[in-house]
C-alpha cells in the first residue's frame, strides 16, 4: 500500500473527538509511510487531517472539481493538487490515486464517496479495503443500518461484513495491512427467483 483515501467532512462536527481522530489518522499514515488522497479542501475534518499529514512531511494529493474551489476553499500547499471537471471525476481519479479508503464522520457528501466506493467493491471494479473510523460511536447507526438490510434480504452478508470498522486509526490500517479481498460474490443476496 501506498496511499490511502479518506473520505471526511468538510465541517469538524460538535464532539472534539471527531478534530482528534483526523488529526491521529493523519499522524498513522505518516507514521506507515502511507500518502493521503482526499478532496482537496482546507477545512472540515478533511482539512484537518491534510495539515497533519502534511505538518509531519508525508505525500498528500488533493482533488476537487473547479467548481468547489469558493464553497470548499481549496488548499493551497499539497504535495499535488487536481483540477477536475466534475464529482464523478474526482470520485474516480480518488479511487485510482488509492490503495485503500477510510471514512471519518462527515454528512452526505462523505456517505455518498463512501457508499459508491463500496458498490465499486461490491460489483467487482475494485478489491482495495474499505474502513470507517468508528469515532465515538459515529457509525454505530449506519453499521445497524446495514446489518439491518443484509437480514431483510437486500445486502449479501459478504457485503455487509466486508466493511472493517473500529475506533483507532491504528488497529484500522493493521487491518487494511491484511486486508484479502472478499472471494467473488454475486451482488444479489440469497434469494428465490420471484
Amino acid at each position: 500500500m501506498r496511499r490511502i483515501c479518506v473520505y471526511a467532512g468538510s465541517n469538524v462536527g460538535v464532539q472534539q473527538e471527531y478534530q482528534q481522530a483526523a488529526r491521529d489518522l493523519g499522524n498513522e499514515l505518516v507514521a506507515r509511510g502511507l500518502g493521503l488522497v482526499y478532496g482537496g479542501a482546507r477545512v472540515g475534518l478533511m482539512g484537518i487531517v491534510a495539515q497533519t499529514v502534511l505538518a509531519a512531511g508525508g505525500e498528500v494529493i488533493g482533488v476537487m472539481p473547479k467548481a468547489l474551489f469558493a464553497r470548499e476553499i481549496a488548499h493551497n500547499h499539497l504535495t499535488q493538487f487536481h483540477e477536475v471537471g466534475s464529482m464523478h471525476e474526482r470520485k474516480a481519479m480518488m479511487a485510482d490515486l488509492a490503495d485503500g479508503f477510510i471514512a471519518l464522520p462527515g454528512g452526505f457528501g462523505t456517505y455518498d464517496e463512501l457508499f459508491e466506493i463500496i458498490t465499486w467493491s461490491q460489483i467487482g471494479l475494485h478489491t482495495k479495503p474499505v474502513g470507517l473510523l468508528d469515532v465515538a460511536g459515529f457509525f454505530a447507526p449506519l453499521l445497524a443500518l446495514i446489518a439491518h438490510s443484509s437480514t431483510a434480504g437486500f445486502i449479501a452478508s459478504a457485503h455487509a461484513q466486508s466493511i472493517l470498522h473500529t475506533e483507532k486509526p491504528g488497529e484500522l490500517l493493521d487491518s487494511f495491512a491484511t486486508y484479502q479481498p472478499l472471494p467473488r460474490t454475486s451482488k444479489w443476496a440469497d434469494q428465490p427467483e420471484p
